[in-house]
């Protein structure tokens, strides 16, 4: 048998051994974290670059990269620090070795604060961080309103009210929020974020403006 495969059986010895599960697991979760955040933000930030941002072929593929590159580690570091806080909590409970009920939210809250919380050097939020934080606040958001109308925990406990108010919401919820942003675009542009604010001025503004057929079908002028 190779060196190699000596090698591949005694790491796999130790990756199989339920004693390091709860380690390993950190490690695992680190690079999902990364692989996710790649695969996620790669294609988002090729298409949203290329189309709206000015620059050299050169300048926009550093952008990509650099996004990219955030994404991924800020997931990876977030993954790590929520990994490593519910080990830790899971074995200062009240009962050692189970988790509490509350371990999730304090991890959370601590991963949060140090991954997307922190600001630059310079005082900054990047802006990465700020579409995971806002992506995550909207599911919150969304998640916190169902439960309020389910019976069992809920602040409405008529199910006919709730069966009425959950087929209701969500028109009213994305009339509101378009309204809302059309409205922010309108007179406070620079309230909305970098990248909407650029995909609705080359919708709303840039069609406004044409003088040859050209210009007018295929590209702004």
């Amino acid at each position: 048998m190779s060196g190699i495969e000596n090698l591949q059986r005694a790491l796999e010895s130790i990756i199989l051994n339920p004693k390091y599960a709860d380690y390993l697991a950190i490690l695992k979760a680190a690079r999902n974290g990364a692989v996710y955040g790649a695969k996620v933000r790669f294609p988002h930030a090729l298409v949203m670059i290329f189309l709206f941002r000015s620059g050299t072929v050169r300048e926009k593929l550093a952008l990509i990269f650099r996004a990219t590159k955030t994404h991924a580690q800020n997931l990876a570091k977030y993954a790590m620090v929520y990994k490593i806080t519910m080990l830790v909590l899971k074995h200062m409970g009240s009962t050692p070795g189970k988790e509490g009920k509350l371990d999730t939210f304090f991890a959370g809250l601590l991963g949060g604060y140090l991954v997307f919380g922190r600001r630059s050097k310079r005082g900054h939020v990047s802006s990465v961080s700020k579409q995971i934080v806002i992506f995550v606040f909207a599911r919150v958001c969304l998640a916190v309103a169902q439960l309020s109308i389910e019976p069992a925990m809920g602040i409405i406990k008529d199910p006919e009210m709730t069966k009425r108010i959950a087929h209701d919401a969500w028109p009213v919820f994305a009339a509101l929020s378009w309204g809302s942003v059309m409205w922010l675009f309108r007179w406070y542009p620079d309230t909305v974020q970098s990248g909407l604010r650029s995909s609705m001025d080359y919708i709303y503004v840039q069609s406004d403006h044409w003088d040859s057929l050209r210009n007018f079908l295929i590209y702004n002028k």
